[in-house]
Order: C-alpha cells, then structure tokens, then sequence
C-alpha cells in the first residue's frame, strides 16, 4: 500500500542546510498499522507530511499502491488526497464556524457527494455524537472535538489515514477512549494508518514501529 524510498528533506536555514529527513525507507501493507516514534523534534511529522504528499521531500519517492505521488503535479497530489487520504492532528483543525455536522460535510461536499448529510450523520452517531450535530467546535469538549475530527476523516472511507498525535491535547481518559474509537473505525473500514506518537503505549497497538532520531531511522520497522 505504502512505501517510502531513501527520503530525505533539506531546507536552508540562515545560509546553513539543515537536514530534517535523512535517507528513510520502509514498506506498509494494506490494513496494517504503523507507529512512527521518536523524540521531539525528530522528524516524525515531516515525515508525515511527505507521505500524504502536503509536502515534496528533497530527494527520494513514496510510492502508493506503486504509484509514486511526487511524479504527479500538486493539482493532482491534492485530488488523490482527497480521494484516498483521511487527516487527524493533534489540534483537531475543525472549522469554527461550521456545526459538528458541517465539519463532516465538507470533505464529502468538496467531492459533490450528494449524500454528504446522511454519511456525515450516519459516522458522528457511530463516534457518539448524535446528539451534538448542532454544536459548534467551542461548544465541544477537546475530545468531542476530536471525535467529530476523526469523523471527518473516515466519512470518505480513506484507503490510508494519517494521524499526527491524536492524543497530544487529551487527558489520558479520554486519549485512550479516541485510540480506541480510532482503531475499532479503521478495522472496519479496512483503512491503513501511520501514526506519529510518543506514546509507547499506543505505538505498541500498532503492527510495526520505526523509530526515527535526528531525522535518521535507528529501528527497523517491527512487526509485533
């Protein structure tokens, strides 16, 4: 489903190049999860950011179902996201001005699917929020907030779902609550997930683990 090839990223800081990504390779099957750990500022969500193609690596491919997604020019990297990508950060990135139902919408509406509404209800009653379709990101707790996000992210049904720290901002209740509501969506939905945390016990929870320091790989990826 997913491979990454020697990635490197570069950016020039202050006339000096710094190395952010340093040479990076694994392979993830279909339906298999992976954790990507390591230390602050490592490069765990650069990483990240290459695979789902919101960013273009110095050197070195990834390649999706054997596609390579930098061969395609950037109007077409952002139309395979949005058919096959689904997003959750950290900081849940809903729309503030939007109602919990709306939010779920939008990725269906930007496809001009004309059963947005009844798909988007149809997954926030399976995230447990049925009863807050009308409330506003403000209205809602920081975990049904990432409750409607993670919505937001399978209404498309995504073949690959890219989370960067999806607990960072929850309390440890509620953070095991959304691991838990996460994995349960992506096993029915067959998706395949690359998690960046560093949080050991969630990476455990995963089908491999790389770990990353200094924007080099220094753990094989490792099936469990």
């Amino acid at each position: 489903m997913l491979t990454a090839k020697n990635l490197s990223k570069v950016v020039e800081v202050a006339g000096d190049s710094l190395v952010i990504l340093d040479d990076i390779s694994f392979e993830l099957d279909s339906a298999k999860s992976l954790a990507i750990v390591g230390e602050s500022g490592s490069g765990k969500t650069t990483l990240l950011g290459l695979l789902g193609g919101l960013d273009e690596p110095s050197s070195g491919e990834v390649l999706f179902q054997q596609h390579s997604i930098f061969a395609q020019q950037e109007e077409d990297r952002a139309r395979f996201r949005k058919e096959n990508l689904g997003f959750v950060f950290q900081n849940f990135q809903l729309i503030e001005g939007l109602t919990a139902l709306e939010n779920v919408m939008m990725p269906l509406e930007l496809r001009a699917d004309k059963s947005a509404k009844s798909k988007a209800v149809e997954i926030l009653n399976k995230v447990g929020l049925g009863q807050r379709l009308g409330h506003y990101a403000n209205q809602l707790s920081g975990g049904e907030q990432q409750r409607v996000a993670i919505a937001r992210a399978f209404v498309t049904e995504p073949k690959l779902l890219l989370a960067d720290e999806p607990t960072g901002n929850l309390d440890t209740a509620t953070g095991e609550n959304i691991i838990e509501l996460m994995f349960s969506l992506v096993k029915d939905f067959h998706t395949t997930l690359v998690l960046v945390t560093h949080d050991n016990h969630l990476a455990k929870l995963c089908d491999q683990v790389i770990t990353i320091s200094a924007g080099k790989l220094v753990s094989p990826s490792v099936n469990h």
